[in-house]
């Protein structure tokens, strides 16, 4: 498991942007709450400690934090404007991509609106969705400060509890903003569409293309570029139709990333010797704030995953596989044979997922979770094994039931048997 909060993309480059190297300033946060070295040093006046005592606090987003220090993130790489033809060429592939789509699934185009984004749109258009996401982690680490706090039963140690907890609850904001922030900037500069990342992050869920990223996912393969846009725009219009004809699809992740989020758990006798250790090996220097954020982005304090949250993330990583292997069967059945590139398309997106997909830069962000590629091709030869098995609704109904284990995933016929409803009830 990271460390709470987020590592910095691993596309980015810290050279390029040396205002924001993917970790707070530490040295103007200590400045700002009125906290000298030597006060640092001896762990007895941090003004800022006394919020830690109020367990009713709520933790609050700092959304618009966030969404600035994206938006720096993505004017530092590259940012385009978009011109009538990216707007024309966009909306086109998104209309015929829903026309393809009326014969591959079951789930309808509820409404006409589409979307054609800059990255910088994007940004905007979904940072509502990474609060939701995102908020129930920051929040379940506040929580469990304040129930550190409120049990009182912390054996002696040299440094005192108010001290960790109050250090740790005061940068949670200042981490989260700052490296959530940049991996959403990081994600703006690599996604396709909206819903590219696998999470429900528009509300409702429409497709959205982003030209800048498609011109760019589409250099040097070989591939007619109007090829390209269709093909895009058929994941990303089936994967808007999940969601938006499944919302409990999108409850039932919110709630696997908030059940990790309420499992967290602070050993804090563990964190008062790590932070000893480091004080006195030097990890921590007083006189040197950023050495707190290098200790906090290597480890130090880093909460146990509990069997809980590693429930929560085997659920959340099921579920991605299964959205991205339904999305690959239904544009691999829409396209048919009017994409001719289309098995070089599909070989292409997986190779790049393969080595770092939106989603893999996400989740290793957030949880530290490695979202398998190997799980993802066994989702798509499951969809595929229960459309030839029994038809089109029936692959699209099974979003509506239990959805199937990684370990169901293999045997598309076992996991059929296992949900059939028998005609004779009797033996039950």
């Amino acid at each position: 498991m990271t460390p709470f909060g987020f590592t910095p993309p691993e596309n980015s480059d810290s050279s390029e942007n040396p205002d924001n190297n993917g970790m707070p300033d530490f040295a103007a946060l200590f400045e700002q709450l009125g906290i000298s070295p030597e006060n640092i040093k001896d762990f007895k006046n941090l003004g800022f400690l006394s919020d830690i005592h109020s367990s009713s606090q709520e933790f609050t987003f700092p959304i618009n934090l966030t969404r600035d220090i994206a938006k720096k993130f993505v004017s530092s790489q590259s940012l385009l404007p978009i011109g009538k033809n990216d707007f024309a060429s966009m909306n086109e592939a998104m209309e015929i991509a829903d026309l393809w789509l009326n014969e591959a699934t079951v789930f309808p185009a509820n409404s006409s609106e589409k979307h054609v984004f800059t990255r910088n749109d994007w940004v905007d258009a979904t940072m509502a969705g990474w609060q939701l996401a995102v908020e129930p982690l920051a929040a379940g680490l506040a929580q469990a400060l304040s129930s550190v706090i409120q049990t009182q039963e912390i054996p002696e140690s040299p440094i005192p509890l108010e001290a960790v907890a109050g250090l740790l609850r005061g940068f949670i904001r200042t981490l989260i903003a700052t490296q959530l922030g940049q991996c959403v900037g990081g994600l703006a500069t690599s996604v396709t569409g909206a819903h590219d990342v696998g999470l429900p992050l528009l509300n409702p869920s429409r497709p959205a293309l982003l030209p800048q990223n498609i011109q760019d996912w589409s250099v040097d393969i070989g591939v007619a570029e109007s090829e390209v846009r269709i093909f895009h725009a058929l994941r990303e219009g089936a994967v808007a139709r999940l969601f938006d004809s499944n919302p409990w699809l999108v409850d039932y992740m919110r709630m696997a990333i908030a059940d990790y989020g309420k499992g967290i758990r602070i050993d804090i006798a563990q964190m008062q010797q790590q932070a000893q250790e480091a004080m006195e090996s030097g990890a921590i220097d007083p006189n040197n704030p950023e050495s707190f954020s290098v200790a906090l982005n290597e480890g130090l304090f880093t909460p146990e995953e509990s069997p809980e949250q590693s429930a929560a993330l085997a659920k959340l990583e099921t579920a991605l596989a299964l959205i991205d292997g339904w999305a690959d069967d239904v544009t691999t059945l829409a396209a048919g044979d009017r994409l001719p590139s289309l098995n070089s398309l599909r070989e292409t997106l997986r190779r790049r997922r393969a080595t770092s997909s939106p989603a893999q830069q996400l989740f290793s962000s957030l949880f530290g979770l490695e979202v398998s590629p190997r799980m993802a091709r066994e989702a798509s030869a499951f969809w595929l094994s229960v459309r030839q098995l029994r038809d089109l609704p029936a692959r699209d109904q099974i979003w509506s039931g239990i959805l199937p284990t990684h370990e169901e995933l293999g045997d598309a016929a076992a996991y059929l048997s296992s949900v059939e409803i028998p005609d004779d009830l009797s033996g039950l």
